[in-house]
């Protein structure tokens, strides 16, 4: 299992924060504001895997991406960047050594963070 940067992700999660399509939450709330599973197979019967992987920053290009298993680092809850989200996930991608999510994650929360001046 070799988990990447999934940069389709990336571009997602920008142009959301470009569009203000942000909560800025603190980094507790993700536990409450993460899609439970029911939400997200639901959203994946209404929008596609696709739409899916652009909610992760993390992606496994071993498994089969049809799976959720394919995908980590979720950012969102299918609507709008999640602050908590982001924080969470920075932490997790440091713990794990994934050094490219780990930065990709810390410049969306500067970007987050920045838009609120």
């Amino acid at each position: 299992m070799t988990i990447e940067l999934n940069q389709p992700a990336v571009r997602h999660a920008r142009s959301l924060v470009r569009e203000g399509k942000v909560v800025r939450d603190e980094r507790d709330d993700w536990s409450e504001a993460a899609p439970t599973p029911d939400e997200e197979n639901a959203f994946i019967e209404r929008e596609g895997w696709t739409a899916f992987a652009h909610w992760h920053l993390g992606i496994d290009r071993d498994a089969n991406p049809e799976t959720k298993a394919a995908y980590s680092f979720p950012y969102g809850d299918f609507r709008k960047v999640r602050r908590s989200g982001v924080i969470s996930g920075e932490s997790r991608a440091g713990q794990h050594d994934h050094d490219e999510i780990e930065k990709a994650l810390r410049s969306l929360l500067e970007l987050i963070d920045a838009d609120r001046s």
